[in-house]
C-alpha cells in the first residue's frame, strides 16, 4: 500500500467520527483508508475483539474499533469503521500519531487481518466436508490479529483454564493498576498498554492482589522480563520463525502449547497455529483428543488458524 495514496491529513479541529464529546484532548486527526480483499466479516472481528477488549484501552461498538496507542514517545488513539462506498477500513489517527502514522497503519492492517485472502483460504479449507458448511455459511472470517504483542501475550495468560468474561474483567483490573492514563476524545479511552517494563518490576502479591493466581502472576512478569530485555518479540511485523518463538514462550513459567500456539496465532498473524488443546475445537470436531485433533488439522494446512475461527464460530 502506498501510504501518499491512502492517508489524507486533516488539519482542522474537529470531534472524532461520531461526534462524541472531547475531555479537553486534542481532536485533530489523519484518516487513512485500509483497502482490502473482499468478503470481509465485520461483524464476526468485532464481536470477538468486542468480548476481549481491555478496559480503559479499548472500546468496541457494532459500528467502530477504538484504542489508545504508545509507540516510542508518540501517544494518542485510533478509531476504525467500515468505509461506506469500498471494501476498506477507515482510520482515524490522533495528530500526535503523525510521526509514527505508517507504523500504527500496518498494526491495524494486521489487527483487522486486512492481506488476508478469504477466496484462497476458503476454498482450501472447504475441501473438508467438517468445515464446508461453516464456510460456506460465514464467507470473509478473518484471524483477529494484535495491536500490542505484549499486551496479547498477557490477555493471553489471563484467559487460562477462565472464561472470556472473566478473563476480561481481571485484565480491567491489570489494565487500571499498571496501564498510564492518558486523556483523550473518548470518555471509554483513558489507560495506556502497560509497559513491559513496569509490569517486569512488580512482585507477585502486587499482581495476585487482583484476583491473580500466583502461577500467572509469575507468567505475566517472566514474559515481561523476556519482552522488556529483547529476549523475546511478539511482533508479527519482523520476520520470525513461528515455532521458534513457541519454544521461547513454552520455556516460560506457566505458558503450555495453548497459550503458545494462541499468541502465534494472533500476536505473529502466523496463520497455520492450531492450539490443539483447545476445548472449544475438540469438541466441535466431536470431541476428539488433542492428539487426533492435531493429526486431522494437517489437511488444513497452511490455513489452520482460520480453521480454528471456523470452529470457534460453530460451537
Amino acid at each position: 500500500m502506498s501510504y501518499s495514496n491512502h492517508v489524507r491529513p486533516v488539519f482542522a479541529p474537529r470531534q472524532p467520527h461520531g461526534g462524541l464529546p472531547t475531555n479537553g484532548a486534542s481532536a485533530l486527526t489523519a484518516v487513512a483508508t485500509l483497502p482490502y480483499h473482499p468478503p470481509y466479516d465485520w461483524s464476526a472481528i468485532v464481536r470477538f475483539l468486542a468480548a476481549r477488549a481491555l478496559t480503559g484501552i479499548e472500546h468496541v461498538t457494532g459500528g467502530s474499533y477504538a484504542r489508545t496507542v504508545h509507540i516510542g514517545d508518540a501517544k494518542g488513539w485510533i478509531r476504525i469503521t467500515p468505509a461506506e462506498d469500498a471494501p476498506a477500513l477507515t482510520l482515524e489517527v490522533a495528530d500526535t500519531l503523525m510521526p509514527v502514522l505508517p507504523l500504527v497503519v500496518t498494526r491495524m492492517r494486521a489487527l483487522f487481518d486486512l492481506d488476508a485472502r478469504p477466496d484462497t483460504i476458503a476454498r482450501h479449507l472447504s475441501d473438508d466436508p467438517r468445515l464446508a458448511a461453516a464456510v460456506g455459511a460465514r464467507p470473509g472470517i478473518r484471524v483477529p490479529g494484535a495491536f500490542d504483542g505484549f499486551e496479547l501475550g498477557v490477555r493471553a495468560i489471563l484467559g487460562q483454564q477462565v472464561t472470556v468474561r472473566a478473563a476480561t474483567t481481571i485484565a480491567g483490573r491489570f489494565v487500571e493498576t499498571f496501564g498510564e492514563p492518558i486523556a483523550t476524545p473518548f470518555p471509554e479511552l483513558n489507560r495506556l498498554t502497560p509497559a513491559p517494563s513496569r509490569v517486569a518490576a512488580a512482585s507477585v502479591d502486587e499482581i495476585a492482589r487482583l484476583g491473580i493466581v500466583s502461577a500467572r502472576c509469575r507468567s505475566i512478569i517472566a514474559l515481561a522480563d523476556a519482552h522488556h530485555t529483547g529476549g523475546l518479540r511478539l511482533d508479527g511485523l519482523i520476520s520470525q520463525d513461528p515455532a521458534d518463538v513457541i519454544g521461547q514462550l513454552t520455556k516460560l513459567p506457566g505458558i503450555g502449547p495453548w497459550t503458545a500456539h494462541y499468541i502465534a496465532m494472533r500476536a505473529l498473524h502466523w496463520a497455520d497455529a492450531f492450539p490443539k488443546e483447545d476445548i472449544a475445537v475438540r469438541n466441535a470436531l466431536g470431541g476428539l483428543s488433542a492428539r487426533e485433533a492435531e493429526t486431522l488439522s494437517q489437511a488444513w494446512r497452511p490455513w489452520r488458524s482460520y480453521a480454528v475461527m471456523y470452529l470457534w464460530l460453530s460451537s
